[in-house]
């Protein structure tokens, strides 16, 4: 063999040596990218089911903050019911009571009227008796008018004495539901005042119409409000508790959305990266073959 002949094939052999290094180099870069962004994945793994267990917790916080909130604002209706009712309740009582004591007083009138006319009658009754005994032609007929109108005055008059009883106890009765109905106002109102941090003024002398529209602006103020301070009361509590769910479920939301979109990515790199790790590795296998057949 010439020495030309076995520098060419030297040459031939450094050549496919040098091709072979050069592979075995891509390979390793390609196995060392592949390695680094399974970790990458792995982590991105890690950290999007964290967010999606954190977001599930977050979520139930939310539902349960705005059931809370709905049912204040369903307990706030049924106090702003009690007031409306004990108030319009309690105007009633105090007008029946002014017309009770107007009856009484005509009763009164009446009464003393029914008493004078009644010993009118009987005195005239009286007189007819005794006129009767010192004259005889005065007529059995009229003595018996005059008794019975003697009589029927005294039960007139105790008739309206039974009436004027009765007006008397049903006022007893009137003045007792006004204080039952003064004292339910009274809580109800305090009850609205703890829960809502409001403070209704000139409650008693405000006219209804007035009392139920102040409420129901206080409701709407309640409801339209985009934030609340942290006084101590229970509707500023809730809401604010709502508010803040809301706020970190959709942090947390949008931490897990970025997440998943950094996953997808790093997922989407790491699957081209393997195929062009496997796709140098047959190469590299198939350059060794070619390489030892020859």
């Amino acid at each position: 063999m010439t020495t030309l002949t076995l520098n060419k094939k030297y040459g031939i052999t450094e050549k496919k040596k040098a091709e072979l290094d050069a592979l075995s180099n891509e390979v390793l870069i390609a196995q060392n990218e592949v390695e680094q962004l399974q970790a990458i994945v792995n982590s991105l793994t890690e950290k999007s089911n964290n967010l999606e267990s954190l977001l599930a917790v977050d979520t139930q916080n939310k539902n349960t903050a705005l059931a809370n909130k709905e049912s204040l604002n369903q307990i706030i209706d049924n106090i702003l019911g009690v007031l409306i009712n004990s108030k319009i309740t309690f105007k009633g009582i105090l007008k029946s009571d002014v017309k009770i004591k107007e009856v009484a007083q005509s009763i009164e009138v009446v009464v003393n009227k029914l008493i004078y006319s009644a010993e009118v009658v009987n005195k005239l009754s009286n007189l007819v008796i005794r006129k009767k005994a010192q004259n005889p032609l005065i007529s059995d007929e009229l003595v018996t008018m005059v008794t019975n109108a003697g009589t029927s005055a005294n039960n007139a008059v105790t008739l309206t004495l039974t009436a004027l009883n009765s007006v008397i106890a049903s006022q007893t009765t009137t003045i007792e539901s006004q204080g039952v109905m003064s004292l339910e106002f009274l809580q109800a109102i305090r009850l609205f005042e703890f829960i809502t941090g409001y403070v209704l003024e000139h409650k008693n002398d405000e006219e209804i119409n007035s009392f139920i529209n102040r409420l129901y602006d206080y409701k709407k103020e309640i409801m339209n409000a985009t934030s609340f301070s942290d006084e101590a009361n229970l509707t500023s509590l809730i809401y604010l508790a709502y508010d803040n769910a809301v706020v970190k479920y959709n942090s947390t939301l949008r931490a897990n959305k970025k997440a998943s979109e950094q996953l997808n990515e790093a997922e989407t790199r790491l699957s081209k990266a393997t195929i062009k790790l496997n796709s140098l590795e047959a190469g590299l296998a198939a350059a060794n073959a070619a390489a030892l057949a020859s």
